[in-house]
C-alpha cells in the first residue's frame, strides 16, 4: 500500500480531475467512499430528482473549503492536502467500506482528523478505480487553527505498513528516510511520451554516480560530468567559492523551452556537492605496478584492474562480514566499483551489471556512519577500472571480468546481512537484487572461460586427476566426489589445482588458502568460487587457454612456503593496519 502526498491551493481543480475521465487511466464510477461527517454531497452518485454533477461538485468544494475562508489571512496558502493510496497490483481487491477504514486511519495518523475530534479538519476519499483512492482535505480545523501533522509522510508509510498486516494484503519494506527521491507522476508520464525508457532524474542519478566513480577531484567530477554530454552548472557564493551544482539533461526542456534544471540533493542525498566533497576528500590509494597490483605486466590494463579489484572486494567483505559499523563506509566504496565495472564491461551484460549497480544504490546509504572513513582502496580500484577503459568480453578480460563479477556477488550478499542486522529493510532487499542482477551476469560472462577448464579437467591422466580429486576430499569433504563415484562437477576446480602445482605452488596448501579467505555458505557454485580465487592468488590467467606447458624435466618447482600467511590474515591486516599482530602466521590446517 503506496501512500503519496502532495499539497496544493484549489480544493474545486482538485475535484474537476477526481470526479472527470482522467488524464492517464480512465475513471470509472468516481464517487466517494468517506467524509468528515458522512454526509458530504457526492457529485458522482447524486440521487437528487434533477441532479447536476457541475452544481453539486460546487457545493462540496464550497463544504471543504468553509473553514479556509473563515480563517481569512490565517489559512496556509497551500490549504489542500491531497494523498493517494494505492495497493499492489496482486491485492485483492478492497471493498468501499474498507477504503474508508484506510482513509480515516491516515488522516487521524498524520493529524488531519484524530478520531472523536469534532474539530478536525474536513476530508473526503473518493475511490474511481479498483486498486486505489484519493484522500483530499482541507487544512484548517474547526477552532479555525492549522493541524499539527509534522513528518506527515512518514506518519502516513508507518500506518500503511500496519493497515497492511491487519488486510493481509502485500506489504511492502519499511524506509528509513534516506532513500533517493522518485520521479513524479508528471514526470514519468513525460518520459513516456517523449519516448525515454526512464524518467530523466533516473537517467541524471546514475549518470553522476558513474561520473563520480573513482573521481579523483571535484574538478574531474565536473569534467567528466560534461564528457558525458550533459548541462553543468555550478552555484557560486558572493566569495565565488562553488557551493552548489545543477544539471540537465539535453534535450529536457519545459513549456518555455529551458532545461530543466535538478540540483545534485535532490537526485539522491548523496549526490549534493558538500557530500560529493566528503567522498573526495579521502582521495585515492596510490596505483601499485601491474605486478604488485595483480596483474603480469603482458596482460592487458582492463584484465589488471579487475584482478586487482577482485582482492580489494574480498577485504571489503571480511569488514562487512565482521558486522562493525565502521564497514557503512565500504558500502559506498562498493558502490562506486560497481557504476565502474557496469560502465566499462561488454555490452553483452552491460544490463544486467548496470542494474545491479542502480539496486545496490539503495544501499549505499543509511543513517549509520562510520567514524573513520576510509574507501580510499575502492575509490582507487574503481578509478583504475574507468581509467583503464572498455573490457572485451572473451579472453583474459572476460575471465577476469568473471573473476571480479563473482567476488561481487558474495559482497552484496555480505552487504545484505549487515544492513538485516540493523534492521535496514530496504537497504538488505537492494543488495539481494544487486546479488541477482550479478549472478546473471556472471553465468554469462563465465560460460566460456568455465567450459574451457572443465574440458582441461576432463583431458587430464586418469592418476593426476585421482590425486587431485583426494586433495579436494581431504580439504572439502563436502565437495569431493566419492571414491566410488567419480564425478565431473569438479573439472574446472581440478583443471585449476593442476595448473597451480605446475606453476610450482603446492595444492592442497593453495586450495585450502581459498577457503580461508572467508565464508563459502552464500556462494551458489562453491566450486566456481573457488576457482576464482585460486586463479587469483596463484596468478593464473583468468582465461586459461591453452594448459600451461609442464616443467622440464629436473626443474624443481617452488613450493609455497609453509609460514605463508593465509589470505584471511592478509586481508585482516590490509583493513586493520593499527592491529599489532605478527607479519606471518603458519597457514590454518
Amino acid at each position: 500500500m503506496v501512500p503519496k502526498i502532495r499539497r496544493g491551493s484549489r480544493t474545486h481543480g482538485l475535484l474537476v480531475y477526481l470526479y472527470g475521465p482522467g488524464k492517464r487511466d480512465e475513471h470509472i464510477d468516481p464517487h466517494l467512499v468517506g467524509s468528515w461527517d458522512g454526509f458530504a454531497p457526492d457529485p458522482g452518485r447524486d440521487t437528487s430528482p434533477d441532479p447536476d454533477p457541475k452544481v453539486t461538485l460546487a457545493r462540496l468544494a464550497a463544504a471543504l473549503d468553509l473553514r479556509v475562508k473563515q480563517a481569512g489571512t490565517k489559512a496556509p496558502a497551500e490549504h489542500v492536502w491531497h494523498c493517494s493510496v494505492r495497493t499492489d497490483p496482486g491485492d485483492r481487491t478492497l471493498t468501499d467500506a474498507e477504503w474508508n477504514t484506510v482513509a480515516r486511519r491516515l488522516l487521524h495518523a498524520v493529524n488531519l482528523a484524530p478520531e472523536g475530534d469534532p474539530d478536525g479538519c474536513r476530508w473526503i476519499a473518493v475511490r474511481h478505480a479498483d486498486d486505489h483512492i484519493h484522500i483530499l482535505a482541507t487544512m484548517v480545523r474547526g477552532d479555525l487553527r492549522r493541524p499539527r501533522m509534522n513528518y506527515d509522510f512518514k506518519k502516513a508509510q508507518a500506518e500503511c505498513r500496519s493497515m497492511e498486516e491487519e488486510m493481509g494484503l502485500r506489504r511492502l519494506k519499511p524506509g528509513d528516510g534516506t532513500g533517493a527521491k522518485t520521479p513524479t507522476s508528471a514526470e514519468r508520464f513525460k518520459a513516456e511520451r517523449t519516448g525515454r525508457s526512464e524518467a530523466p532524474r533516473e537517467t541524471l542519478r546514475e549518470a553522476v554516480r558513474q561520473a563520480l566513480a573513482g573521481a579523483a577531484t571535484e574538478e574531474e567530477f565536473f569534467t567528466r560530468l560534461r564528457e558525458a554530454g550533459l548541462r553543468v552548472r555550478t552555484r557560486t557564493a558572493p566569495s565565488g567559492d562553488a557551493i552548489g551544482y545543477n544539471i540537465a539533461l539535453p534535450g529536457d526542456r519545459n513549456r518555455h523551452g529551458e532545461p530543466i534544471w535538478y540540483p545534485g540533493s535532490k537526485l539522491a542525498p548523496d549526490l549534493s556537492l558538500p557530500k560529493i566533497r566528503l567522498r573526495l576528500a579521502g582521495g585515492v590509494a596510490e596505483r601499485a605496478t601491474p605486478s604488485a597490483a595483480g596483474g603480469r605486466a603482458d596482460w592487458s590494463p582492463p584484465a589488471r584492474e579487475r584482478r586487482s579489484a577482485t582482492g580489494v572486494a574480498e577485504r571489503a567483505a571480511v569488514l562487512l562480514d565482521s558486522d562493525d559499523d565502521e564497514a557503512a563506509v565500504q558500502l559506498v566504496g562498493v558502490g562506486e566499483l560497481l557504476d565502474a565495472v557496469a560502465q566499462t564491461s561488454p555490452a553483452t551484460i552491460r544490463a544486467e551489471l548496470g542494474a545491479a549497480a542502480r539496486a545496490f544504490e539503495r544501499a549505499t546509504r543509511s543513517h549509520v556512519r562510520a567514524e573513520r572513513a576510509d574507501t580510499r582502496a575502492l575509490r582507487s580500484a574503481a578509478r583504475g577500472i574507468v581509467q583503464a577503459g572498455g573490457a572485451l568480453g572473451r579472453g583474459e578480460d572476460g575471465g577476469t571480468t568473471a573473476m571480479l563479477v563473482s567476488t561481487l556477488v558474495l559482497v552484496t550478499l555480505a552487504a545484505a546481512r549487515w544492513h538485516s542486522a540493523r534492521g535496514h529493510a530496504q537497504q538488505a532487499h537492494a543488495s539481494r537484487q544487486a546479488a541477482e542482477h550479478l549472478r546473471a551476469a556472471y553465468r554469462q560472462i563465465a560460460a566460456t572461460p568455465m567450459r574451457v577448464l572443465r574440458d582441461q579437467g576432463c583431458a587430464l591422466p586418469d592418476a593426476e586427476r585421482r590425486t587431485h580429486e583426494a586433495t579436494i576430499r581431504v580439504v572439502l569433504p563436502e565437495q569431493g566426489p566419492r571414491a566410488d563415484s567419480p564425478s565431473t562437477k569438479n573439472d574446472a576446480l581440478i583443471a585449476t589445482l593442476a595448473q597451480a602445482e605446475q606453476a610450482g605452488h603446492d595444492p592442497r596448501t593453495l586450495l585450502q588458502q581459498a577457503i580461508d579467505m572467508r565464508e563459502l555458505d552464500t556462494a551458489v557454485d562453491t566450486n566456481d568460487v573457488l576457482v576464482w580465487r585460486l586463479r587469483r592468488i596463484a596468478q593464473l590467467p583468468a582465461h586459461p587457454g591453452e594448459a600451461l606447458r609442464r616443467p622440464r624435466a629436473g626443474a624443481r618447482p617452488t613450493k609455497t612456503p609453509a609460514n605463508r600467511v593465509s589470505e584471511r590474515n592478509a586481508l585482516t591486516a590490509a583493513v586493520r593496519p593499527a592491529a599489532s599482530e605478527p607479519r606471518s602466521r603458519p597457514p590454518r590446517r
